[in-house]
């Protein structure tokens, strides 16, 4: 019981130093996107975009199977770490070698001159991550999170720094550049100084062959989710041009802002926390299920919000130019009422399953995908969007549907978790858009002041009058966190 107890209150600190440091790293990133944004043009956000995508699957290979291993291994020796960090060096230096030579090809194809100079040193994102993954997965493992949080924020504030002095400065693109290369070196920095653990010289290769089956098929499977993800952009690239590439992709990066940083918080403290409870069927039904609902809770008002703020957001912030971007913006953030829960789904897969089932389950998804680019890429980037959405909810279904072999988790106790949190959605976003309709005439700021004010007003209140389960969660955990109530 006191085990159990503990494992609670350093999952309720471990979310809630998350959440601190994402909300301030989301609040940083988002004044970032927009100084950048108003200082560049969108042809510039497409290039970053085309390298991204060849970056983003790389990154797989360090970032996943062997180091999530590490983290879902009940107990890895030192042997086991020395592997991992020796194969995610030595796999960085060739991807980025392979990268780098493949980019003038790459310039070739798109036409845009600027990406062969790009190239060498965005790639440099690999072997600068590869360097310090084994330090950030023993403080995940050790629930650090109050350690790690700082070290993001602080990396975060860092390279946002550097990038809004280079925009201002004349920059351009070099400044998003900046930004990320300077966010991981700073990151490494502080990992390697606040972490003891340093490699040695000697490797046991028969970590990495005992790690390998789980991790391959982790690796093989977050390759093809991650090419998926991404493959949209390089035939918008190509087929409609870097503008529209650069469009497409401010949206996406501004809805996956909020999305990625809430998901990223409950998503590294609950898959180690639920790697804990494993053989607890009753523990780990429950966990998933409260998981689910404290999440839906958060996701998917601030989604709903978004698209109703949207305009008014980029007419107040951006430049005219970027104004194209709308209707991309609106149709992405639907997806954010469907991939947290999926996400979630999918972590329990990565810990009740050996695998197997999820490289099945991806073979599926990314065939329905294949078929949906076949047929949206030829008719615009809007219909490339909507398809993105669909995407999304069969992959929420098909992740859910999968766990039902390793959950007691019912679909009919998912849908009654949900259903309140959807309605009280959908009233909040109907108050925001009828307060906006007859605030039109008002200046722009003053509207989403207003849309912002009556969106928080309405659903919170409809929470508390109608006594919801998830908002009586929400203030558990909130007590907890204050150390007013220790129970979760």
């Amino acid at each position: 019981m006191a085990q159990e107890r503990q494992l609670r209150e350093r999952v309720a600190s471990g979310v809630a130093w998350n959440i601190g440091e994402k909300v301030g790293s989301t609040l940083l990133q988002i004044i970032v996107s927009v100084v950048v944004a108003n200082r560049i043009m969108p042809i510039d956000m497409g290039i970053i975009a085309v390298l991204s995508v060849f970056i983003s699957l790389a990154q797989v290979i360090i970032d996943s199977g062997f180091s999530q291993t590490l983290i879902r291994k009940q107990n890895p020796t030192e042997g086991d770490f020395k592997a991992v960090f020796r194969f995610n060096l030595i796999a960085s230096i060739i991807l980025y070698l392979s990268l780098v030579a493949i980019s003038p090809y790459l310039a070739q194809y798109y036409k845009w001159d600027m990406l062969r100079h790009i190239a060498p040193v965005l790639i440099l994102l690999l072997p600068l991550n590869a360097f310090c993954v084994i330090q950030n997965t023993i403080m995940v493992r050790e629930f650090r999170f109050a350690q790690l949080s700082t070290i993001i924020f602080l990396s975060s504030l860092f390279s946002g720094t550097l990038a809004i002095v280079m925009a201002l400065s004349g920059f351009g693109i070099w400044s998003i550049v900046a930004q990320r290369i300077g966010m991981i070196a700073c990151k490494a920095v502080l990992l390697w100084w606040k972490s003891p653990w340093r490699p040695s010289r000697k490797v046991e290769c028969s970590s990495l062959k005992e790690m390998a089956p789980y991790s391959l098929r982790l690796i093989a499977t977050d390759m093809i989710t991650s090419l998926y993800n991404n493959i949209a952009k390089l035939f918008i690239g190509s087929r409609y041009g870097g503008d529209m590439l650069g469009y497409f992709n401010q949206a996406q990066n501004l809805k996956d802002t909020p999305v990625n940083a809430t998901m990223q918080s409950i998503q590294s403290v609950t898959f180690p926390a639920l790697s804990k409870i494993q053989d607890d069927e009753k523990k780990f039904d429950d966990s998933y299920r409260r998981v689910v609902m404290v999440t839906a809770f958060i996701m998917l008002p601030v989604m709903a919000g978004l698209i109703a703020t949207a305009q008014d957001f980029y007419t107040l912030l951006l430049k005219p130019e970027w104004h194209p971007a709308i209707p991309y913006f609106r149709i992405l953030c639907m997806i954010g009422f469907f991939y947290p829960i999926a996400a979630i789904s999918y972590n329990v897969l990565k810990v009740s399953s050996n695998g197997k089932i999820i490289l099945r389950l991806e073979i599926i998804k990314k065939a329905a995908m294949t078929l949906m680019l076949y047929i949206t890429i030829p008719i615009s980037v809007k219909a490339i969007a909507w398809g993105m959405v669909a995407m999304a909810a069969l992959e929420l279904v098909l992740n859910f549907a999968a766990t039902r072999s390793y959950t007691g988790l019912t679909t009919w106790r998912l849908l009654r978790t949900l259903l309140p949190i959807c309605a009280l959605t959908a009233t909040m976003y109907c108050a925001v858009m009828l307060i906006g309709a007859h605030l039109s005439e008002l200046p722009t700021w003053a509207v989403l002041f207003s849309k912002i004010a009556a969106g928080i007003t309405v659903y919170t209140l409809g929470a508390m009058l109608t006594r919801m389960e998830s908002w009586s969660e929400m203030i558990t955990i909130g007590k907890g966190l204050l150390g007013i109530n220790k129970e979760l």
